[in-house]
């Protein structure tokens, strides 16, 4: 059965530790799921690039790939520089991705947002820093 795929997307940066965080990222989410492919790319300074990580996706046997950008919120790179590296129309979030010998759906996601998920998180980041205050 043909699974989906998934592309993580993250900035990129000259301190290593973004690099770990979004491969980290991709790796559970790849643990939580039998539904996705999931492959990590990067907007600049890391690699792989998004690019690369499409064309990676071209030889995988997927019925569908989905752009998840792991951004807080939209900005140049979300409405402008991933769509156009996607081929996608301005403002629009779906398209088709040109496999080797066949066109699926491409689904480009929202970031991140203002999500009560975020909230749980920072309530327990705040519960961590407190529990870190005491002997």
């Amino acid at each position: 059965m043909a699974m989906k795929g998934m592309l993580l997307v993250g900035h990129g940066s000259k301190l290593p530790y973004n690099k770990e965080l979004i491969e980290t990222t991709a790796k559970l989410i790849a643990e939580k799921t039998d539904d996705y492919i999931v492959k990590p790319g990067f907007m600049s300074l890391n690699t792989p690039t998004v690019e690369e990580q499409l064309e990676a996706f071209r030889d995988e046997n997927i019925e569908m790939l989905v752009v998840v950008p792991l951004f807080l919120a939209k900005g140049v790179h979300i409405n402008q520089d991933i769509p156009e590296i996607l081929g996608l129309p301005k403002g629009e979030r779906r398209g088709t991705f040109q496999l080797n010998g066949k066109a699926v759906p491409l689904v480009y996601a929202n970031p991140i947002g203002s999500d009560p998920l975020l909230a749980e998180l920072m309530l327990k980041n705040a519960s961590d820093a407190i529990a870190e205050l005491k002997p």
